[in-house]
Parts: C-alpha cells; sequence; structure tokens
C-alpha cells in the first residue's frame, strides 16, 4: 500500500529554504506543498515557481506541517499564529524566533526546533547522550572564529564569497548567532550560563577546553550551556558529563578517557538535510527536540556596538553594525531589549558604546512579536493575537 507524502509548507527562500525544497524534492515520503515568500516572485531563481505564493491562507490550506526557516522573528510569528489556528504542528530553524518569541508559541501548539543548526544538534545529541546513562555538564558550541564589530567592507567580502546575506554573515562573526543558539539551549535543556555573555573559552584542542567548561558547570553546580573559540574543533557540537564510576574501565577502553569527564561531539551539522529528520519525528507523533520552554531563564540583549544617538533608527537589529547580541539572566536585566524585537526601532536617548539598551531607550514598532514578548515575561497572554 502506498504512503501518503506529508505535505510540508516552507517560509523563507533563502539558503536554509532553498536546500530544504531540494531535499525534501529527493525525499519519497514527503512533498513540498507550498513556499511564503514576501520577495517579489520573479526574483526568486532556486525555488520552482509553482511552490510560491505570498497568501498565507494560500500557504497553510492542506499543509500536514509548517517549517518556518524565514531568519525573521516578526514575520515568522505571525506565521506560525496562524499556523497554529489550523492546528499545525510546526519545525522551526530559526532560533532567533525561539529565544524571543518562542516561550510564548510553545503554549499554543506544537512548536519545534529542527535538527541542523547547533541548538537541534545539541539536543538530539544530548538524548542519545542521556540514554546511554551521561548526566551531562556542558552543551558546547565551537566557533573558529570571533570578531565582536566587524567592518562593512570585511562582511560584505564573506557575505560575497559564502553567497550569505550580509546580516547573516555579520551575526555569525561577531557573536550575536552563538550567543542566540546558547540561550535557546539553556532554555530548552534546562542549563544555565555562569556570566553574561558565556565564557567562551579559547582552547587549543576541544578536549581541553571542554574539561575547562565541565570544572566550571561542576563548581557551579549546574549543566550549562556555553561555547569554545577553537579554530583546530570541528564545525559541529559536543556534550561534556560524567557517567557511573562502574562504567570507567569501560568508557577508557571506548577510547573515551580516564574521565571523570568524558565529551562526546557531533563534528557536523548539516541545516537543511537534516531539517528532514525532525519533519518525520513531528510526522511521528513524538515529543518536541527543543524549543524555549515555557519559563525562559535567559534572554539575548541588545547591545551597542558604538555610540547610538537619539532619533537613530535600527532597522534589524540582529546582523546589524549598531548593536549585537549578548546572552543574560531575565532576572538580572529585566529591563533589557531582546535583540530579536529590534526592527525600525527609534532611539529616544544616546546609548553609549557597550552598554545594553533598556524599554526606555527606544521606541519599539507594534507587532505580534512584541506583543508575544510582554505576554511570555508577565502580560497578558491574549495580547500575542494576530
Amino acid at each position: 500500500m502506498e504512503t501518503k507524502q506529508v505535505k510540508v509548507a516552507i517560509t523563507g527562500t533563502g539558503f536554509i529554504a532553498s536546500g530544504l525544497v531540494a531535499a525534501i524534492n529527493a525525499a519519497p515520503d514527503l512533498m513540498v506543498h507550498k513556499v511564503l515568500t514576501r520577495r517579489k516572485l520573479e526574483n526568486i531563481s532556486m525555488i520552482p515557481a509553482e511552490y510560491l505564493t505570498h497568501s498565507i491562507s494560500e500557504f497553510l490550506q492542506g499543509a500536514d506541517l509548517v517549517v518556518e526557516c524565514s531568519g525573521d522573528v516578526h514575520h515568522g510569528t505571525e506565521v506560525i499564529l496562524e499556523a497554529f489556528s489550523k492546528a499545525l504542528p510546526v519545525v522551526t530553524m530559526n532560533a532567533e524566533l525561539q529565544v524571543t518569541t518562542g516561550s510564548y508559541l510553545s503554549q499554543c501548539g506544537y512548536l519545534t526546533e529542527a535538527e541542523g543548526d547547533q541548538p537541534g544538534s545539541l539536543a538530539a545529541l544530548a538524548e542519545n547522550a542521556v540514554a546511554m546513562g551521561f548526566s551531562p555538564l556542558v552543551y558546547g558550541n565551537i566557533k573558529g572564529f570571533l570578531n565582536l564589530n566587524p567592518s562593512i567592507e570585511e562582511m560584505r567580502y564573506w557575505s560575497k564569497r559564502n553567497g550569505l546575506s550580509l546580516q547573516m554573515v555579520t551575526s555569525f562573526t561577531d557573536g550575536t548567532k552563538v550567543q542566540i543558539e546558547q540561550a535557546l539551549v539553556a532554555n530548552g535543556l534546562g542549563a544555565d550560563i555562569v556570566t553574561r555573555g558565556l565564557k567562551g573559552i579559547a582552547a587549543d584542542s576541544l578536549e581541553i577546553g571542554a574539561n575547562q567548561l565541565a570544572e566550571a558547570a561542576t563548581e557551579y553546580g549546574q549543566p550549562i550551556s556555553d561555547y569554545l573559540l577553537c579554530p583546530s574543533g570541528p564545525p559541529g557540537v559536543f556534550l561534556t558529563g560524567t557517567h557511573q564510576s562502574e562504567q570507567a574501565a569501560a568508557l577508557e577502553y571506548f577510547k573515551m578517557g580516564q574521565g571523570p569527564y568524558y565529551t562526546l561531539t557531533q563534528p557536523f551539522h548539516l541545516c537543511h538535510l537534516e531539517i528532514l529528520k525532525t519533519i518525520r519525528r513531528v510526522h511521528r507523533g513524538e515529543s518536541v527536540l527543543l524549543n524555549n520552554g515555557a519559563t525562559p531563564r535567559v534572554g539575548v540583549a541588545a547591545v551597542s556596538k558604538r555610540n547610538l544617538n537619539p532619533e537613530e533608527v535600527i532597522p534589524k537589529g540582529i546582523g546589524s553594525f549598531q548593536v549585537r547580541g549578548e546572552v543574560v539572566c531575565l532576572d538580572q536585566e529585566p529591563d533589557h531589549i531582546p535583540i530579536g524585537l529590534l526592527r525600525n526601532a527609534v532611539l529616544k536617548r544616546q546609548v553609549e558604546e557597550g552598554k545594553i539598551l533598556t524599554m526606555d531607550d527606544v521606541e519599539l514598532e507594534e507587532s505580534a512579536a512584541t506583543r508575544a514578548w510582554f505576554a511570555s515575561v508577565g502580560g497578558n497572554p491574549n495580547e500575542a493575537t494576530v
């Protein structure tokens, strides 16, 4: 008997979405339903025209599942709320959205981050590690290079060379992306952070750095979410933890070292190729892999890269040359502006370089995303309706 294909509706037409369309078209159990875009259709060459639509209702009608990978917090929040109104499950590859509005959205319907980006890959690695009896201490990301305030000329070069948007390349380079990823991991996997902005230990080897972070977690008394700056490390994720003393000899025989800390790695993250695994997970009715959780403990604040002036406009915070993202504890910085909310935001007063932007510093654009954020930190959840 022929199995019915899962109809997947995709938001976005960038690198991830285009790759996902191609991957689904090669999968016999899946099919592309529609691809939602805000761009002019004639300007899109990497996705077949018959999939493209500007209409959210056409996009959702007849779909089995939605994959949100637009990279846009505000638009993504609106689309997900519409999908939930149709009782559709949603998979994201949009950590920016998850740490900004994901806590509210997670209470409205089935919402999970996908494998393929570092947070989803870490969640899958943790699931596997715990099943084998490991007790996680460090949920770790690996970065080879960071420049907290890169020049626009540098970023334009790497954007063109890698075929990625200028904003995306900038957010990778200035550390915003890793801060967002590890905030999602902390909230979703029940870990803490040991310092604002994370430790980000520079290490000559993954093993040395992982052990240093494990020692920090042991001293702190809780599992932590953090990253290593390790140019020799693989482009993936790692988990460092402990195991039962009775297994020490076996783990040494398995080339895991003498302990007490053991590091498991996934030395790759294959983005859109791995989303297929999460789509199938959802279709099988399995539990959420990862989301920001109903009660987040950390957020990602906007920190000024330079002096910002009154009436200056921030078109978009993530990937800008005005601000970068930094993980903060919500109870320590209750008035911070989440970097994901900054869209056409207007400065009300001067903000000095290196300062966290607060609610008193900017006028935010009204949107479902801003309403969802305030609802998730103590407001009225009904304010987040579209």
